[in-house]
């Protein structure tokens, strides 16, 4: 990459192009993956780096923010491929860039929709109190409700923890798998056994509200492999954008919104971590007692879920089931 900004120095473009790549550095040095390679930076990379991203505002000249556009997090791509082809060029390296920025018409498409707490809370009622049909009888309203418990449970550790959609489906209070630590009332994500990857599974705070749930459960919190369908049978039914602006990902996407508006600034490094976006690390100069303690993003998490139960009073509830 320094050769790269060495050759381009000349360039009028370089007051571009030296911002576009320092995000992708900034990227490498969050996730402590400096030494990576550039064979290894594929279209699943790519994809987590623009996860990231978008999440960085743009700060204005006068001290202000904005949100990050998705245009402008694939401009870094960009630059990065381009990058990596000079490499290949001048032969540093045996092959090109292993991902394809997307076209301008592709980005018009990036999942931009983030879901208020008042959209949460209508998910959350969707699952627990439906609107009756016509001459529905208790006994069918029930197993209706009954029915969709999986993705109620989905909704509950996901705005819990702020997880990706497969790691909330991993959550077990198993002793085996060493996740749930219910004095501490922490989370790991990333079950005993389990090697990181790239996409890294914190050690996450949980909030009061759920604290209890997972003690009430026994193995799996999810008990099935995927609430996939369910969600977009959700989806249709409360007119939530399509074109892959929802989907499972969208309760991650949103809580990291919210949190980020709530935190500010300054706080929103408790975010990252939250998000898996920043690994822990004892130099870091913010400084974390232990994995998992970020008071004032779990403050942030406790309140939106507050505020989700006084518009959907059962969101946070267990079934008498649950309670064993």
């Amino acid at each position: 990459m320094e050769a790269y900004l060495a050759a381009k120095k000349s360039k009028p473009s370089i007051s571009s192009i030296r911002p576009r790549l320092a995000h992708v550095l900034d990227y490498l040095t969050q996730n402590d993956a400096l030494a990576t390679l550039c064979n290894e930076v594929n279209e699943e990379w790519i994809e987590d780096f623009r996860e990231w991203n978008i999440l960085i505002p743009v700060e204005e000249g006068n001290g202000s923010t904005r949100e990050r556009a998705p245009g402008t997090v694939e401009a870094s791509v960009r630059q990065l491929a381009a990058a990596i082809n000079f490499a290949k060029k001048k032969e540093h390296i045996q092959k090109g860039a292993q991902f394809k920025p997307k076209k301008h018409t592709e980005v018009s498409h990036t999942p931009t929709y983030r879901a208020s707490v008042s959209e949460l809370a209508d998910m959350f009622r969707y699952c627990t109190e439906p609107p009756r049909k016509d001459g529905e009888s208790d006994k069918n309203y029930a197993k209706r409700v009954a029915d969709r418990r999986n993705l109620l449970r989905f909704l509950q550790i996901s705005v819990a923890t702020w997880a990706r959609p497969d790691a909330a489906h991993d959550v077990s209070t198993s002793k085996k798998r060493g996740q749930w630590q219910s004095k501490r009332q922490l989370l790991n994500l990333n079950p005993k056994g389990r090697t990181q990857t790239r996409k890294y599974r914190p050690t996450v705070p949980i909030a009061r509200q759920v604290a209890s749930l997972l003690d009430e459960t026994h193995g799996f919190f999810v008990t099935v492999a995927s609430v996939r369908k369910a969600f977009e049978a959700m989806q249709d039914a409360l007119g939530l954008p399509g074109d892959r602006e929802a989907g499972l990902k969208l309760i991650r996407r949103s809580m990291a919104q919210l949190g980020r508006d709530r935190l500010g600034r300054t706080a929103w490094i408790e975010g990252k971590y939250m998000l898996g976006h920043h690994r822990p690390d004892p130099s870091d100069l913010y400084g974390i007692d232990s994995p998992g303690d970020y008071p004032l993003a779990l403050t942030v998490t406790e309140e939106i879920i507050d505020e989700i139960i006084s518009l959907a009073p059962l969101a946070f509830t267990a079934t008498e089931k649950e309670r064993g």
